[in-house]
């Protein structure tokens, strides 16, 4: 069993954007948006700002109040994407309840939609013409292509159906030809179905919801999810202690997938660039 350290893919791809923008001596700019004061959000914010530092990016944050109205979101939206020194648009969900996060994510520019959240980002993802990818899904890639498995001909199995994570992983998988099954809440047989999987990618958001049993000998076992334990423990989907010594590869939480985020949000910001330019 290896582990596959996500911090260090993670920094890997940083420095690749680093290197690009500094030999390239590109001006980009990123503007993240934050709405109250969900401590979550918070801390991803300020991520974003220390990736953004390193990589070369000049962030610009806006931080609302919670009262903020939707129309007073949406006209700062607007301006964002006629600001031509704003390549890449970033609105921190959650939103406050009052505020409809779809309006918000569809009013965004998709050529500055570097979440690839906007539909026709998502669709053009479907179709396998896209700009954007999703900053997690493409990070799991990155992850799978790291340990050197080929995704070509394999047994894939996601487990979530998210539009942010799990339906998106899917058609990734697939465009790099593998057999792809999603599974959910009404998954029968569900442990029958992983373990079938070469690659099973969990993203369900529940402590240790995929065990030792439902995991084949050798697989590439890939943990999306990010849970508290009883102990109030940082955990992911995966049954680590159980599940690590049958895999091939693993990525641990904290330092598989989360890291990863981060960086392919710097790549799509270098991205949305290169598409302005």
């Amino acid at each position: 069993m290896q582990l596959i350290d996500g911090k260090a893919v993670s920094q890997a791809v940083k420095e690749r954007v680093r290197d690009e923008i500094a030999q390239k001596g590109l001006k980009i700019g990123l503007a993240v948006v934050i709405v109250g004061n969900d401590q979550a959000s918070r801390v991803y914010v300020n991520n974003k700002k220390k990736a953004c530092e390193f990589c070369g990016i000049t962030s610009y944050e806006y931080a609302l109040p919670e009262e903020t109205t939707e129309e007073q979101l949406l006209e700062l939206v607007d301006t964002l994407n006629g600001d031509g020194k704003v390549n890449g648009i970033l609105v921190q969900l959650p939103l406050p309840k009052h505020i409809d996060e779809k309006k918000i994510i569809e009013h965004i520019s998709p050529m500055k939609d570097v979440d690839a959240f906007h539909a026709v980002n998502v669709g053009r993802i479907m179709i396998g013409d896209y700009a954007f990818l999703p900053c997690t899904p493409a990070g799991v890639m990155e992850l799978i292509h790291s340990t050197g498995t080929e995704v070509s001909g394999k047994e894939c199995v996601v487990i979530g159906r998210s539009n942010i994570v799990g339906k998106p992983m899917a058609m990734l998988l697939l465009h790099e030809n593998g057999t792809v099954t999603v599974c959910h809440s009404r998954t029968k047989d569900l442990a029958e179905v992983c373990r079938r999987a070469d690659i099973l990618v969990s993203a369900v958001g529940r402590a240790g919801f995929v065990t030792a049993d439902m995991v084949k000998d050798g697989a590439v076992v890939i943990d999306v999810g990010m849970n508290r334990n009883a102990e109030g423990k940082l955990c992911g989907d995966v049954d680590f202690d159980s599940v690590a010594p049958k895999c091939s590869f693993i990525t641990p939480v904290p330092g598989g997938v989360g890291p990863m985020t981060i960086a392919m949000l710097m790549e799509n910001t270098l991205r949305a660039k290169k598409l302005q330019s």
